[in-house]
């Protein structure tokens, strides 16, 4: 999920809060140049932590200072830490993102374990993450993942593709559809505003989605450019918790 190589590298706590922070600053940075533009009411962007192959002390660290969403892409390890920290009062309100490529046989995991999941392309993972969901747990909140420049080497739907899915997740009870996920072409300046008014299409077209609101898109190199295009969620790894494999 990283737009850079990156070697393993961890930093201290000082150096991991003080990263969060600069990050937390810059976002809003971003978010006031935009209101500037077009007159935005309030700072509504989400960070979430991508926190994949970083150990779970780290985690409860910047849990412990109020951060609340964290985003695995690894499965087996997402389920360690998930059940490493469950007994850490500190990380008693963290919401967990799954934003990896999701196959068959992890639908059970990621239903059993996981608040939100990014990366859903297909009617069938769905109907697998809908029977699956546990009954004493609320809906799975899910954001459709959507290859907007087309890319043989991306996962998402296309966007054509986006109304059957739609009206396919629409009839899930476990399923809570909450918008787009995307990962842009590096050398696309445009995919970021044709997503949010793709967004803003879908929202239009489907009133009934009353739960239509989260479009996340920028990662660390360009989440100042996400949230001048509307962006309510950043993915945000290496610029908190430094380089990984």
């Amino acid at each position: 999920m990283t737009d850079m190589k990156e070697t393993n590298q961890s930093v201290d706590n000082q150096t991991l809060l003080a990263n969060w922070q600069q990050v937390k600053e810059q976002m809003t940075q971003a978010y006031e140049q935009a209101s500037e533009r077009d007159s935005r009411s309030a700072n509504t962007t989400i960070l979430l932590a991508v926190s994949k192959t970083k150990p779970a002390n780290m985690i409860a660290t910047l849990a412990n200072e109020g951060q609340q969403h964290f985003g695995e892409n690894y499965l087996q390890e997402a389920i360690e830490k998930i059940n490493t920290l469950k007994s850490n009062p500190a990380c008693a309100d963290i919401v967990w993102h799954y934003i990896g490529s999701i196959q068959r046989n992890k639908t059970r995991d990621i239903a059993e374990h996981f608040d939100w999941v990014q990366t859903l392309e297909r009617d069938i993972i769905a109907k697998r993450l809908n029977d699956q969901r546990p009954d004493e747990l609320p809906a799975l909140n899910v954001l459709i993942q959507v290859n907007i420049d087309n890319e043989d080497s991306k996962s998402g739907c296309l966007p054509a593709e986006l109304p059957a899915l739609i009206i396919a997740i629409k009839g899930y009870e476990r399923l809570q559809l909450r918008g787009l996920m995307i990962i842009p072409a590096k050398a696309d300046t445009n995919a970021f505003a044709r997503t949010k008014a793709l967004f803003d299409d879908i929202k239009a077209s489907h009133p009934e989605l009353d739960a239509w609101d989260t479009l996340s898109m920028g990662m660390s190199g360009d989440m100042t450019e996400a949230i001048g295009n509307g962006s309510t969620m950043v993915r945000v790894g290496t610029a908190i918790f430094g380089a990984r494999d």
